[in-house]
This record gives structure tokens, C-alpha cells and sequence, in this order.
């Protein structure tokens, strides 16, 4: 699923030509098999009497070497780093885990990660006994980490089971940017094959599904004969064993193209070997060829909905799984009706809930070709009032990367948006469910606003090892310090009274006994109200409605000039108002989700939590 790309579009990559050329697909009119045959005339040889600029032209093996250091640049996620856009190392949500110079950097010899970049035949050479052009087709080879190359060898591509993971001397597995090898899932849309396979991230799923169906294009009259393939069954029509056909299928669909994928195309055509890759510029092609019927059939709706364990700003959903014809990917969770979680289990926790209110939830489930069932069943649940205080921010790592045993930097997006940051971290232990585990490193939150009033967190030292403690820093000052007890007992602790206002940084780090292994969970921190004037306080301001969908209404008890700013989770300022007595305030343009209303009067500001339907 593509990110948030930067289209900087560069003169090199475009020349003046930076589009498909008139009239170039225009004897591509069949349906089925037919249409793959004529656009493997349109993208083969001179000898199908095409218009010689316009066929594929060989430059040899070695010429990828200059194709690559000129043209496969990351000005997509890095802009101006002038480094590879390696998909084996790309990390689509922030820093890389290492990075590649041009040329410089390129294989000679690899021991580890982050050692060199050499070429990866998506379809390994050994298919095609190293013959060309196969092995020197620009569209099939892609700048990879030498030893991540090495790591996937000449397995197919698949969809791992995180329970069947390989070990290999030297790597890590998931990889560092979360890339994996192991025995394939043998259920929902991967099921029928279980032999080992290799499974890029999210990010580049359909840039792999593209280049294979290339192929089966491009090499059509001669792919029957390439045997001991997993992934092809002998035929130069559907070309693909059933399971993968499926697989490549899901990945195109939700792994849609991008401008990279644009950009390479048009590099390729223009500037080396003078033909394109039809299923980037014309993705409707794939389903036209080998999924003519597409897939309309929605999922059937989750059942047995649970709401259980209200703390003052969670609720916990348990839920029997939807099934479908070819296979349930996700489940949207709505909370009062509105789309505000989505995960791909039967379980999940909803954080920034206000204490001592009642909510309600259901379930859709959705499958890869974005189809929906209906809802759920209700299930309602009503929120503590413990006196925690309204969570500016509620972490339950949820989404950390897959289970890995190793100890790395781990990046990931948390439940409120936002980057978080664990050094020296393994994600493959336990607390209440997933939780986060450092050695001696840190765990670093996304920067927010609305402050910091109390902090709480859940700790477990796993594995062997002493008591000890780690600091909690707020914008760089030690605050607090968190303990951690006896090896596999958890125990949950509260910092009170650190009442800081403003945009907060949140570090927890110092590691008071560097080789234990400390589990992670359920962290979260209150918003701070300075309530330091008597006549201007909460019980003066009348706020409403909460949740708000277009209008939100100000009324103030206390009238004077009002500074109204309203913050999401991320500190970013996306309101600004001053009133007086009353006032209302189009929030129609804001997404939906929490926002940090903050009321001030002179030196004197009051945060409340604002929910956006």
C-alpha cells in the first residue's frame, strides 16, 4: 500500500518524453489470453514488424550497472539523498536502516546487510538457464542488498507464515526493513503451496506482482518450457501455478502503482531498452488477462462481538473471524458509527476513549479487492472513571513489525499516528499481547501536544537477568524513573504529577542493568490543564458537541479575548481562532480522529480532548 510519495519528477528520468507513446497499445484489443499475446508483440522484437524505436533493444547484463546508478535513485522516500531506492532495505516510514552510494556502494563481495547492492532477478536467472535477453531485461532486475539478494536465492515469491520463519547464518529474519523468508501461509489467498517463499513489505507487493506478469508477457512463447519453477505450471497462457496466480493477484490490488514504478517504466522505454512494462501503464490489464471475472463477493459479516476490560480509555473487542471466497484480509472497527481503527486480527484494543462514557462498536470485515460484509453485532461497553485523566496518547505496540528475535531498531506507525522509535529491540515477546522489548536502548514517542500529566506503563524482564530501572524523560529532563521486577512478572506503573505543558517529547532510555531484557506495554500519558486561575477554569467553558462532526460550539461563562488553537496528536496547529463569549468553528475539513483543543486567556490556557467523527 503506497505512502505519502514526493512526485519530484527529475529531468533525468523524464527527458521530454515522460508519457506512453501515441498510438503504442493501440493493437492491444483482445480480452483473455488473446490480449497477453498482443502485448507481447508490442513489447518483444523488431521481428513483430513493429516500428523499430519501439522494440525491445538488449543492452547487455553489465549496461544495468550505469541504468541503475543513473536512474534507480530514491527521490521518493529520501528526496535528495542520492542513494538506491532498494525495496529489500526501504523503509517507507522513516529512516532507512542503511543506505547505498551509486556505483560506490555496488557488490564486490557482502557478508551482512547494509554491506553492498548487487542486481535481483525477480524471476531467479536459474529459470532460464542465465539466457538472455531474459537475464539483461531492465524490467526484471531491480537493485537489492547483496545479502538480502542472497537470503531470497532462487525462491519464489509468497506469503510468509511469521510461525515458520528460516534461519540463516549472518541475517536477520524479517530483515531490517521487515522483508522475510519462510514456509509459505497455506490459507486464505496463499493457500496451496507450503514450501519456503520470500515476502517483500506491503510497500513493494505489487511492484513484484507487475514485474512477474511482465514476464509471462514478454517471455510467453518460451515459459513453457522453463520447468522446476514453483511459481509457473508449464503453460504460456496462465503461465502461474494457481497459488501464485492468486498471490500476484492480491498484491496488484492492493499494492496499486505508483509514481516510481511510473518513472522506471519511462526510464527504461526512453533511455535503455526501448520497451514498457503494459501492466504499469495499463494496470486494468492484469484483471483483463488472468482474472477476467473479478472478484465481487463480499466477505460474511464478523460475529460473537465482545466489548470487555473498560479502563478509563480503552475497551477491548474480541470477535469469531468473517470468512470469504477467496480470503478476509482485514476488519474496519467503528466506534459510534464512524471508521476509526482497522486491523488484520480478531482482537484489538481501542485507545483515547474518555473515561466514564459510554461507547458502542461493530465490525466490517474487508477482502483484497475491496469488498465489505455487513456489520457486526453491536457490542456497547461503558469506560472507568479511575481518575487517570483523558489520555493524550495510548500506546498498545499493537503494530510493532513482526516477531523477531533479534535486537534492531524497530519503526512503526503507533495507534494515535506518528512515528515510534525502539533501539536495541526485539518485537517476539509478550505482555498482554504484542509488546515491545529493549536492551540496552530506548523506546522514543512521536512528539505530541496537550502536555504530559501522569504517565503510565506495563513492564516484564524476560529471560534471565536483575531488577532495575529505565529513566522517563520529557523533552530531554529525567521525570521519573520506570522499574522492572522479577524475571516474567508484570507489573504496571504510574508517574504522577509531572504536569508539563505544551509539545512533548517522551524518551524512556538508561537502562539500569544494560543486558536485561525489558518487555513493554500499554503505555500512555494524560493530558496536562494548568487550572492555575480560579475565575477561568473547565467548569466556565461549555464545549460541544464531543464528538463533533461540522460545528463545534464555544460558549465561555467567563467572557474575555479567548485564544481558541486546535492540535492534532502530532502538535500541528490546524486551527486558530480568537472570540470572545461564544463562538462556532467549522471542523469540516478536519480528518477524522483526536484533536487538543487549547483555550487560553491571558498567560492562563486549558486543553480539552476533542473527538472528530
Amino acid at each position: 500500500m503506497k505512502k505519502l510519495y514526493t512526485l519530484l519528477v527529475l529531468l533525468i528520468s523524464t527527458v521530454a518524453f515522460a508519457q506512453i507513446p501515441t498510438n503504442y497499445y493501440n493493437s492491444a484489443t483482445g480480452t483473455g489470453y488473446t490480449l497477453k499475446t498482443q502485448l507481447k508483440r508490442i513489447i518483444n522484437t523488431a521481428d513483430d514488424g513493429l516500428t523499430p524505436e519501439y522494440y525491445h533493444n538488449d543492452q547487455g547484463y553489465n549496461a544495468m550497472d550505469g541504468f541503475i546508478s543513473t536512474y534507480e535513485l530514491d527521490n521518493y522516500y529520501e528526496v535528495g539523498s542520492n542513494t538506491i531506492l532498494d525495496p529489500y532495505s526501504e523503509n517507507p516510514n522513516g529512516p532507512d536502516p542503511y543506505t547505498f552510494t551509486p556505483g560506490t556502494d555496488e557488490c564486490g563481495s557482502y557478508n551482512s546487510e547494509g554491506d553492498c547492492y548487487n542486481k535481483e532477478h525477480v524471476i531467479p536467472q536459474s529459470v532460464f538457464n542465465e539466457q538472455t535477453p531474459m537475464r539483461s531485461d531492465a524490467h526484471e532486475l531491480l537493485p537489492t542488498d547483496g545479502r538480502v539478494n542472497g537470503f531470497r536465492g532462487s525462491f519464489p515469491f509468497g506469503r510468509v507464515d511469521d510461525s515458520n520463519l528460516t534461519n540463516q547464518n549472518g541475517i536477520t529474519n524479517p530483515t531490517q526493513n521487515g522483508s522475510k523468508l519462510g514456509g509459505n501461509l497455506n490459507s486464505g489467498y496463499s493457500a496451496g503451496y507450503s514450501g519456503t517463499v520470500f515476502e517483500p513489505i506491503d510497500e513493494f507487493k505489487g511492484d513484484i506482482a507487475r514485474i512477474h506478469f511482465y514476464f509471462a508477457t514478454r517471455y510467453e512463447d518460451q515459459v513453457a518450457g522453463w520447468g522446476g519453477y514453483a511459481m509457473f505450471n508449464g503453460t504460456s497462457d496462465v503461465v502461474f501455478e494457481e497459488t501464485f496466480l492468486n498471490i500476484l493477484l492480491q498484491w496488484h490490488a492492493m499494492d496499486p502503482v505508483s509514481q516510481k514504478e511510473i518513472d522506471r517504466n519511462n526510464n527504461i522505454f526512453y533511455n535503455h531498452q526501448s520497451n514498457r512494462n503494459p501492466f504499469v501503464d495499463h494496470p486494468e490489464y492484469v484483471n483483463a488477462i488472468w482474472n477476467p471475472t473479478p472478484d465481487t463477493e463480499a466477505p460474511s459479516m464478523p460475529t460473537n462481538l465482545i466489548a470487555s476490560n473498560p479502563t478509563d480509555n480503552t475497551i477491548d473487542l474480541n470477535w469469531t473471524a468473517a470468512t470469504d471466497n477467496v480470503a478476509v484480509t482485514s476488519y474496519d472497527i467503528y466506534v459510534e458509527g464512524i471508521n476509526s481503527f482497522n486491523t488484520s486480527g480478531t482482537n484489538f484494543t481501542v485507545p483515547g476513549l474518555t473515561p466514564d462514557t459510554y461507547y458502542c462498536f461493530t465490525i466490517k470485515a474487508k477482502d483484497a479487492a475491496g469488498n465489505e460484509s455487513g456489520f457486526s453485532n453491536q457490542a456497547c461497553e461503558t469506560t472507568t472513571d479511575n481518575g487517570v485523566g483523558v489520555n493524550c496518547m495510548a500506546e498498545t505496540f499493537e503494530s510493532i513489525p513482526a516477531n523477531a528475535g533479534n535486537y534492531l531498531t524497530r519503526i512503526w506507525t503507533g495507534d494515535n499516528g506518528g512515528d515510534w522509535t525502539a533501539t536495541e529491540a526485539r518485537t517476539d515477546q509478550t505482555i498482554t499481547n504484542r509488546a515491545i522489548t529493549i536492551r540496552d536502548g530506548s523506546l522514543t514517542a512521536p512528539t505530541t501536544t496537550g502536555g504530559i500529566g501522569s504517565f503510565t506503563v506495563t513492564t516484564k524482564r524476560v529471560f534471565g537477568g536483575t531488577s532495575g530501572t529505565f529513566n522517563l524523560k520529557v523533552n530531554n529532563t529525567i521525570v521519573g524513573t520506570i522499574p522492572y521486577g522479577d524475571q516474567d512478572v508484570a507489573q504496571t506503573i504510574t508517574i504522577p504529577n509531572i504536569n508539563i505543558e505544551g509539545s512533548v517529547s517522551i524518551v524512556i532510555d538508561d537502562n539500569s542493568g544494560p543486558s536485561n531484557r525489558v518487555a513493554f506495554d500499554d503505555l500512555s500519558w494524560t493530558c496536562y490543564t494548568n487550572l492555575s486561575t480560579d475565575d477561568f477554569t473547565i467548569s466556565n467553558i461549555n464545549m460541544y458537541p464531543n464528538p463533533v462532526k461540522n460545528s463545534l460550539n464555544i460558549n465561555l461563562n467567563y467572557p474575555n479575548q479567548t485564544q481558541i488553537d486546535i492540535y492534532n496528536v502530532l502538535g500541528k496547529k490546524v486551527i486558530s481562532k480568537v472570540i470572545y463569549k461564544s463562538d462556532i468553528i467549522n471542523t469540516e475539513q478536519l480528518s477524522s480522529g483526536m484533536y487538543i483543543v487549547q483555550i487560553k486567556q491571558n498567560e492562563t490556557s486549558i486543553s480539552k480532548k476533542l473527538i472528530k467523527k
